[in-house]
Order: C-alpha cells, then sequence, then structure tokens
C-alpha cells in the first residue's frame, strides 16, 4: 500500500525493471512509486539516484524514530489535556465558570484529525510544499502556545490551545505520513504503530512533567516553557525527517484521484465503525483524572492514571499495527474493540480504588490505544476494492472520521455529566459519572459495525 505518485506520463514515462536492485526511467522527471522503488537505483538520463534501503537498514530505522519523536511532540501534548482540565477546573481564573473546559482537549485533537484530508490531499498534489507545511505548522504551534498563556476565558483557551494548535499539528505532522510510506513497504502496519507509539510514550511523561510545572509556576508559565520546548525540539526533526524517493524537478500532470471507493459497503462500514469508536475513546484520557479526585484518591493519582493509560497504548499501537500485517483487519478490530468495552464495563464501571482504575487504564490503553494502527488494515481492504484509491486520501477521511467523534465527544460528555445517575446501580454507575462510563463501553462496542466489512475479503 502506497501513496500513488501525483504525477503521470502516458506517452514518455516507462519504468524499466532491470533487475533486483535498479529501476530505469525513461523520463528522468518522473517520480517513481514507492512499491517500485522498495530497493533500488532510480536511472534517469545521465544520472544515477541510488535509494536508501526500504523496510530496514540504518537510515530506515532512523527515520522511523524521527517520527516517533515527531508523534511524541505533537500529539502527547493534547492527550495528556486531561492534566490541563483538572488543573482548570480547580484554578482560578477559569474554576468559577468551567463549562467548555472538556471542549479544550477534544477541539485540539478533532482539529488536527479534521484538517488531515486538506493538508494531505495539498501535499499530495504539491509534494515540494512539504517542508514548508512543516515549518508553516511549527510556527502556529508555537504562536497557539503563547497566545493561550494569556487567556482569561475558557473560549480563548478552545481558540488557541484547541483550534489553533489543532491545525499548527495538522500541518507540522501531515508530511510524515507521505515520508514513512516511502520508507516502509512490506512492514507498514508495523511502522506506523511505532510512530504512533510515540503518543503512549509521551503520555507516559507528559503528564508528570505537566503537572511539576502547572503546580509550581501555574499554567501561564507552563504554556510558555512548552511553546520553546516545541520550538527547540522541532526545528531540527523538520531537516531531518525527509522523504527517501526525490521530488520530481519539474511539474508534471497530476495522476486523478479516486474517490469511487466512498460508496463501497467495506469503505462505508470502516468509517461508520471509526466513527461510532471516537465519539468514546477520549473520555478516559480527559475525565479519569477528574474521577480520581472526585474520589478523593492522592492529587499524584492524576498523573499516574494518564502514565498507566498512555504506556499501555505504546504496546497497544506496535501490536495492533503489526497484527495487521499478519491478519484479516475485521479480527483485529473485533479483539480491539470487544477488550476495549469489556475493560470500561467491568473495570471502570465497577471501580472505586486506585488498583482497579490502574488496571482499567492498562486494559484500555492496551486495546483502544493502538486503534488508530489498524487503519493500514482497512486501507489495504479498501485498496484492494479500489487500487486507485491513495494512503492520503484513505488516511485523510479516516483522521476526519476520528476527528468527529472526537469534536462530538466534548459537549456530549458534558451532557452525559449533568444526566441523572443510575440510581441503584454499583460502584461508579451510580456516580455521576455513570452515564458517561456507559457511553464510553457502548460506542467502543458500536464499532463492531466494521465486521460487516467481513462479506469482503479483508
Amino acid at each position: 500500500m502506497s501513496i500513488a505518485s501525483p504525477y503521470c506520463s502516458k506517452d514518455r514515462a516507462v519504468v524499466h525493471q532491470r533487475d533486483s536492485s535498479s529501476i530505469e526511467l525513461a523520463d528522468p522527471n518522473q517520480t517513481p512509486h514507492s512499491d517500485d522503488v522498495e530497493r533500488g537505483t532510480v536511472v534517469g538520463g545521465e544520472q544515477e539516484t541510488t535509494l536508501p534501503r526500504a523496510d530496514g537498514g540504518k537510515n530506515a530505522w532512523l527515520f522511523l524514530a524521527g517520527c516517533f519523536v515527531f508523534e511524541a511532540l505533537v500529539w502527547g501534548f493534547p492527550f495528556s489535556f486531561g492534566v490541563f482540565q483538572s488543573f482548570y477546573t480547580s484554578h482560578p481564573p477559569f474554576n468559577d465558570h468551567p463549562s467548555g473546559i472538556a471542549i479544550i482537549g477534544t477541539c485540539s485533537t478533532g482539529v488536527m484529525y479534521f484538517f488531515a484530508p486538506i493538508s494531505l490531499y495539498a501535499l499530495e498534489a504539491w509534494p515540494s510544499i512539504r517542508r514548508l507545511s512543516s515549518i508553516l505548522g511549527l510556527m502556529i504551534i508555537v504562536s497557539a502556545l503563547l497566545a493561550s498563556s494569556f487567556a482569561t476565558r475558557v473560549w480563548h483557551l478552545i481558540l488557541t490551545q484547541g483550534m489553533l494548535y489543532g491545525i499548527g499539528g495538522s500541518l507540522l505532522y501531515s508530511p510524515t505520513m507521505f515520508y514513512l510510506d516511502e520508507w516502509f513497504i512490506q512492514r507498514k502496519g508495523l511502522a506506523f504503530g511505532i510512530m504512533w507509539a510515540g503518543t503512549g510514550t509521551s503520555g507516559v511523561i507528559f503528564p508528570f512533567l505537566l503537572t511539576a510545572l502547572l503546580n509550581a509556576y501555574g499554567f501561564r508559565t507552563t504554556l510558555r516553557v512548552w511553546s520553546l520546548t516545541m520550538l527547540i525540539l522541532c526545528t531540527p526533526l523538520i531537516h531531518f525527517v525527509k522523504a527517501r524517493v526525490p521530488v520530481p524537478s519539474l511539474s508534471l500532470p497530476r495522476r486523478p484521484i479516486s474517490l469511487s471507493f466512498l460508496t463501497s459497503r467495506v469503505f462505508l462500514s470502516f468509517q461508520l465503525g471509526n466513527i461510532l469508536e471516537s465519539l468514546g475513546f477520549f473520555l478516559p484520557s480527559i475525565y479519569l483524572p477528574s474521577y480520581a479526585r472526585a474520589l478523593h484518591l492522592p492529587p499524584t493519582t492524576c498523573s499516574l492514571l494518564l502514565a498507566f493509560l498512555n504506556g499501555s497504548s505504546i504496546a497497544g499501537a506496535i501490536v495492533m499495527g503489526h497484527l495487521c500485517d499478519l491478519f484479516p483487519v475485521t479480527f483485529i478490530i473485533a479483539l480491539s474493540t470487544l477488550s476495549a468495552s469489556l475493560s470500561v464495563f467491568l473495570l471502570w464501571g465497577l471501580s472505586s480504588s486506585l488498583p482497579s482504575l490502574l488496571l482499567f487504564a492498562s486494559l484500555y490503553g492496551l486495546s483502544a490505544g493502538g486503534f488508530s494502527a489498524i487503519w493500514t488494515g482497512m486501507m489495504r481492504a479498501v485498496q484492494r476494492a479500489d487500487p486507485l484509491a491513495t494512503l492520503a486520501t484513505l488516511m485523510g477521511l479516516f483522521s476526519a472520521g476520528r476527528g468527529i467523534g472526537a469534536v462530538l465527544s466534548g459537549p456530549l460528555s458534558e451532557l452525559l455529566l449533568a444526566a441523572e445517575p443510575l440510581r441503584g446501580a454499583p460502584a461508579a454507575y451510580a456516580s455521576p459519572y455513570g452515564p458517561l462510563i456507559l457511553f464510553t463501553g457502548v460506542s467502543a462496542l458500536l464499532d463492531l459495525v466494521c465486521l460487516g466489512a467481513g462479506r469482503h475479503r479483508t
């Protein structure tokens, strides 16, 4: 599964396979497909370009390490929002009017997902602007964090720490999708899983670091320190995380992007399940710290629960991604969603102590935390039905579907918290968090509609 080159020339471009280690192009300006140059030498005219090895070797693994750090920095901050949620609701100037605070975190992740189809489409159409996209995205993120440090109202944070950060994050992060598709071909699921495990890794570290900064210096200084941290760490990554296949020197006609798969049963069932699962996916990371505080557990428990949740999602992302390289995607979806829903119903819903909450955080992160890595298997299934469907198009659409769930889950969660508790129910179900816990489990279970695609060969 590779990003089809946006360039084509019906009359002049011919690819000749000379042997197992070289590829010759009749048109020196034609960009070969990543699967055509998995291992080899691109020969054009009198010039010869040796490409680094794909799916392994020092260069590929160093590139993947850079993507891992990129993922950790860009996504780890909004995925640690539960720490800010707890701080904002208990400290001035936001604790007097806390309505809408949950929307900040879901908005930042949701906008990053929502903006993905736009950024990925533009970067597929104009490959030469990919480096510029990362630079612009980093500038927006730094500006968003600085602006949010001056906020005095919740809606200020929604616009800056939420929406503006999400737009910048999408522009900064999106080019890595194209680069990874060139560097890893046969082991794509594993590579995406390792990269996406970066969020879980930062989710283990960031909550403790952010909690310490918030308690010592308040949210204004914390956000300013974080903006400087992003600038210092991401700047070199933009230089070193780069494409494996050279961008063509001339602008050639773009290959038409196929959208015929949009009406196929396999895509629709995957996308519907993706949206339904996302409606509840973000709620544990946002509300587990608040629930722990309601149980009068020690303040450090908030960071500890997020660390367990995000830490287990490291293994979840790698395992789910690798399994998608080995087994039918419908089996992996069933494994993920059933495990996630059972952990919510039987552990969070029945928890009233720290050990059971830690167990829930671990199992939920392991099962649900790697769901995005399953997209690689979904994309393979869709591409079998429509080989012209590109990775950029599919990744953008699945990201947008997850964005729908992320954005809607914020206001939905506030409505659920305002609902009547489940009287007579045991443990957490009888608390104000009962309807929210029930909704989280049901949304995960509803993702099983994806198994309707099992009628196709997936």
